[in-house]
């Protein structure tokens, strides 16, 4: 598995950041889109690294347009030189119509055609064909030679999609060179529900499971002592507990029986009550969504729950602010 870890939204710290995590042996970074563009860091990441490959997990795709996108992972990997990863997600609706203020309607669909349209321009940039694409969502028809950068030096970036439900993961499994599987993803949600939805989707278009990359954020509970150990699983829970609230990735819930949680976590959020929705999620739930384990156990409890079945692998530990601590975790990663 490679191992992934995080590219700092201020830009005042990205490449430097970057430049760290290439050093200590890490394969990938990624950024996110919070309080912060996901783009603009992994500018200054290619240019403090070498060999580090750059992410975004996510960028909001429904905020954009295809030829947004498709200039950004154009020029992002000419200037990585061919390090880029574009990961993109949905978001859920009240972000995209009251957020974002821009349209939403049938997700799965609407990324498909996005993806179908942003390789469209890609290919019109690389043969000099005209562009002509009409999709429901998409109409891309104008592109003159004053617009046009021509052929990418480096190809066409990667393009990853997040996908939690069936339908988008059988989306990804048609049109996306990876998948970003959400945190919110158990080793049984995974290998029973998940990647045959990927294989689904990669049959249609004459794939198999294989030709896709999978990326994947692990709850990771650790600690040297049993306060430490305590804290991080509290954290943990509290993390679990928020998305869990979210009705869209309730079919997580359902597959191990806790179907029952998510009304009741989705009332509490509404209310701001996030100790009481930590509550809810008990020791068992934790085990199966988190590997709990001293740091020099978290490598093997690592490989043991994803081996052969995850590509990349990145530490999702909400309480975590010490980087050190990372350190024999990582290169006991490294060393599988």
């Amino acid at each position: 598995m490679k191992l992934d870890g995080a590219i700092n939204s201020d830009l005042r710290m990205a490449g430097e950041g970057a430049k760290s995590l290439e050093a200590a042996g890490y394969s990938g970074a990624w950024s996110v889109e919070t309080q912060h563009d996901p783009f603009l860091p992994l500018t200054l990441a290619a240019e403090h690294t070498s060999t580090l490959e750059i992410g975004t997990s996510i960028a909001v795709a429904f905020a954009r347009n295809p030829m947004l996108l498709a200039n950004l992972g154009y020029d992002l990997n000419a200037y990585s030189e061919g390090r880029m990863m574009m990961g993109l997600g949905s978001q859920i609706k009240p972000h995209i119509t009251k957020r974002f203020s821009m349209e939403w309607s049938r997700p799965a669909a609407r990324m498909r055609e996005m993806i179908i349209a942003i390789h469209a321009i890609w290919d019109a940039w690389e043969t000099g064909d005209k562009l002509r694409f009409r999709g429901d969502f998409y109409t891309h028809i104008l592109m003159t030679p004053f617009f046009d950068p021509g052929p990418n030096p480096h190809g066409k970036a990667r393009i990853f999609l997040a996908a939690v439900g069936e339908l988008m993961l059988e989306t990804t499994g048609e049109v996306a060179d990876g998948w970003i599987s959400h945190g919110f993803t158990t080793p049984g949600y995974l290998k029973e529900v998940a990647l045959p939805a990927l294989e689904r989707g990669a049959a249609k278009s004459g794939r198999t499971l294989s030709d896709i990359e999978i990326s994947l954020p692990s709850f990771v509970v650790t600690g040297t002592t049993e306060e430490e150990m305590a804290a991080a699983a509290q954290a943990t829970k509290q993390q679990i507990a928020f998305y869990g609230s979210t009705p869209s990735y309730k079919g997580v819930l359902d597959h191990h029986g806790w179907g029952d949680a998510q009304p009741e976590l989705n009332l509490l959020s509404k209310r701001g009550d996030w100790v009481a929705m930590a509550d809810l999620i008990d020791d068992t739930m934790l085990a199966e969504f988190a590997v709990i384990a001293e740091p020099e156990h978290v490598a093997a409890g690592l490989a043991e729950r994803y081996g052969g079945h995850v590509d990349r692998i990145s530490f999702y530990a909400p309480y975590a602010t010490d980087p050190d601590r990372w350190t024999p975790v990582i290169n006991d990663i490294l060393a599988i």
